[in-house]
């Protein structure tokens, strides 16, 4: 490519990178400055002195309907949600794809078929089946059902993942690994896991990212102390004040986006990495 259709190529990017970041940039201001400033500044413009006062109330004292005790309850029931739900489809995923792929039997075909026929399901026609079933497991509104939901929604998408990945595993590997004398546990251990890591990072990403911005799920399927962020986050912002305070609520909001932001900030690469190396081949 030739130099100035490079810087071309360099300054649409930059144009595209400042449009997507704008918003951001509009949050994190806003949260660093007091009301008054927020009244008689602009939009764009830098906190004069910035201030903390926001993130502290959003986390601590803010008030989220008849309760004023912030996002931190919220914060941490979503944690406490999102680790056990995360590694728990993932592993499935990782193990259904095993079986798909390297184990295939009669019907694995209309197995798979079916699990992606979940995948295009709303998940607004889940909710009446799953409320009854959370019923009569004795799950109803509880942390641990919202746990089990979140894992059976997941199953589909984090098998579509691993058995497009170990689709390009050679067969012979795992026929050799059989004639060793290896069983079905210790080629999926010993073999197969050790070679998961790029869409093992891919997974987990996509997984924690979905979990933990998911509103629909937590609203229905949860109540009082195991409601998770984002519903945190919609209680505080509908609760009625005398006074709007938009610090608070952009605190409040860059509060519940920093977990998946840190996420792709620290391990975004891998999940570039991941895809490339195969997970989305057919």
């Amino acid at each position: 490519m030739s130099k100035p259709w490079r810087g071309v190529l360099y300054a649409v990017l930059l144009l595209a990178a400042v449009y997507y970041l704008l918003p951001l940039y509009v949050m994190l201001s806003t949260s660093l400055k007091t009301m008054d400033e927020i009244r008689a500044g602009n939009l764009l413009s830098l906190p004069g002195a910035v201030s903390l006062d926001a993130w502290r109330k959003a986390w601590g004292t803010a008030c989220t309907g008849i309760e004023c005790s912030g996002l931190s309850g919220y914060f941490w029931n979503s944690v406490r949600m999102v680790i056990p739900a995360v590694l728990i489809s993932t592993a499935l995923g990782a193990l259904n794809g095993y079986v798909l792929s390297k184990w295939r039997f009669r019907g694995s075909e209309w197995v798979f078929a079916m699990l992606l026929f979940g995948l295009y399901i709303p998940f607004q026609v889940l909710l009446l089946p799953m409320a009854q079933t959370l019923g009569w497991f004795g799950l109803a509104r509880s942390m641990f059902g919202l746990v089990f939901v979140h894992v059976v929604c997941g199953i589909a998408g984090t098998t579509l993942f691993f058995r497009n990945f170990y689709v390009g595993i050679p067969d012979e590997l795992i026929k050799a690994a059989r004639l060793d004398g290896a069983g079905f546990w210790r080629i999926f251990i010993r073999i197969v896991l050790p070679m998961s890591l790029p869409i093992l990072m891919v997974t987990l990403i996509w997984q924690f990212t979905q979990i933990w911005n998911d509103f629909l799920f937590g609203l229905v399927f949860s109540s009082g102390e195991s409601q998770p962020i984002t519903v945190g986050l919609n209680n505080l912002a509908n609760t009625s004040t005398s006074v709007k305070e938009y610090n608070v609520n952009m605190a409040a909001a860059l509060i519940a986006a920093l977990p998946t932001i840190a996420v792709y900030v620290l391990a975004g690469k891998y999940f570039v990495r991941g895809l490339a190396a195969g997970a989305v081949k057919g």
